[in-house]
């Protein structure tokens, strides 16, 4: 289970964490997000993290770590298969895979929500900046894939799950994101 109680004190004391604000703590080693309010899990995600592990460089394709937040979302009202590129909607609507199909292509679904480090030499700053890497919380057509480690730095959820933290969550959540 994942001591989300120290990441959530880190957000209220250092990033002015409000009471009554949702607030995301991610666990890249249980693959799970967690939404929480109040100091109480709201809900439990499971999600994918990189492939390649923990890491803030820009390059590495890992999933950086610290304290961020939700500087954009795109996709509102979008069908689920979605394809973004650039978060731009694109005219395709793919097939959701629920099985280990792992495909070449990372395609970014459904719908983004755009994360920013607010850890400077940590995560935000040159050559290690999330923002500048692109780093999202988004659908994934391989959704067979989610509980374990399977993209190139983003957060990947299933759409149907993307879709409603999308809902809840505005612009501005702080976001922990573990090892």
């Amino acid at each position: 289970m994942i001591d989300y109680s120290q990441a959530i004190e880190k957000l209220r004391t250092q990033f002015s964490l409000q009471d009554g604000a949702f607030a995301i703590v991610v666990s890249l080693t249980e693959q799970r997000l967690l939404l929480v309010k109040n100091n109480e899990v709201i809900k439990s995600y499971p999600i994918s993290g990189s492939v390649y592990g923990p890491g803030n460089r820009a390059g590495s394709n890992k999933t950086p770590l610290g304290a961020h937040r939700i500087s954009e979302k795109f996709g509102d009202g979008a069908e689920i298969g979605t394809v973004f590129r650039a978060r731009k909607k694109i005219d395709e609507v793919v097939k959701i895979y629920t099985d280990d199909t792992d495909l070449e292509e990372d395609l970014v679904t459904t719908r983004i929500m755009w994360l920013d480090g607010l850890e400077p030499g940590i995560n935000k700053g040159k050559g290690i900046d999330s923002h500048s890497r692109y780093i999202y919380i988004h659908g994934t057509q391989e959704e067979g894939l989610i509980g374990r480690p399977a993209s190139h730095g983003c957060i990947r959820m299933t759409n149907h799950e993307v879709i409603e933290l999308f809902d809840q969550v505005p612009l501005g959540t702080l976001v922990e994101i573990l090892e």
